[in-house]
């Protein structure tokens, strides 16, 4: 990861309750370390140029895993509970403002530097304003917004179905990106889609993504 200000940054949301879980998402093990130290990791290794990762609950215990990375911005939510849309707009005021591109991820959906890198080359060689991944004609994670979009992403709410909201009024600014795996569904909210999620891991390294 080379860090640029004005380049493509990623916000990794790790601030949630992990009610349905039961358990501290960004906390649990994948592949060797925790998800959240994973998902850093693959960030590094993408093409982004800098990353920010919103803590919120449990936030010593993940800051623990999180501190001191090259190119890593923390920011903690103090008002998670309020839920993602809060996390979002923490994490987007932590980025550069010449940032000009913001790529969001949630914690619980992992995702190997060679699939975000998909969608980040989508993204630069295409024109659209939102770039959403699809595969097999199902649209997937991550999605990449325009520097341009900054203050309407600042403005969401939960009410207001968060960053649905920005996408929703698109029209031709949203592009789909065409990509190579299914793991971009890859969504892990409860113990059973972490089970499933864990049965899937040789897709992860693959491409070499370790």
């Amino acid at each position: 990861m080379t860090l640029l200000s004005g380049g493509i940054w990623g916000v990794l949301l790790a601030a949630g309750m992990s009610t349905r879980m039961g358990q501290p998402k960004a906390l649990l093990p994948w592949m060797g370390r925790t998800l959240v130290e994973y998902q850093l990791e693959q960030l590094g290794e993408s093409r982004v140029d800098g990353v920010v990762v919103v803590i919120g609950h449990d936030a010593e215990a993940v800051m623990g895993r999180v501190a001191g990375r090259m190119g890593v911005r923390v920011v903690e939510n103090k008002e998670y509970e309020r839920g993602r849309a809060s996390s979002v707009v923490a994490g987007l005021g932590e980025a550069p403002v010449e940032a000009k591109a913001v790529l969001i991820l949630n914690v619980d959906q992992p995702r190997p530097a060679w699939l975000i890198d998909e969608v980040v080359k989508g993204n630069v060689q295409g024109t659209s304003k939102i770039t959403i991944p699809v595969h097999g004609g199902r649209r997937g994670h991550p999605t990449v917004f325009d520097g341009s979009l900054r203050s309407e992403m600042l403005g969401i709410t939960e009410e207001g179905l968060g960053l649905k909201e920005v996408v929703r009024r698109g029209g031709d600014r949203v592009g789909y990106v065409e990509v190579s795996s299914s793991l971009i569904y890859l969504d892990m909210n409860t113990p059973e889609e972490y089970r499933e999620g864990l049965g899937r891991v040789g897709e992860f390294k693959a491409r070499g993504s370790a």
